[in-house]
């Protein structure tokens, strides 16, 4: 199976105080999605999207925004773009 690789990729705050992830695949989104707890209605979009993209019926820039847009709804979206790990 190959990564779905986007562009830029997406910072998100880790469990752990300090940890940043830039997320830049689709498989790698869908993994950080599943730890979230608030599940908001950009939470769905962005789940739907992936699975979307895993049976080829969305592009992983679209997955991307709709993950962007989650992890902001979330409150994990990082400004900080250097990170301490790569997905």
């Amino acid at each position: 199976m190959s990564l779905n690789w986007f562009n830029p990729p997406v910072p998100v705050r880790g469990e752990r105080a300090g940890m940043t992830y830039n997320v830049s695949n689709v498989e790698a989104a869908s993994e950080h999605l599943l730890k979230w707890t608030k599940r908001g209605p950009k939470w769905n979009l962005a789940v739907r999207v992936c699975i979307a993209c895993l049976a080829d019926q969305a592009t992983p820039q679209e997955v991307r925004r709709a993950f962007r847009a989650a992890a902001k709804e979330e409150g994990r979206l990082s400004p900080d773009h250097s990170s301490v790990s790569r997905q």
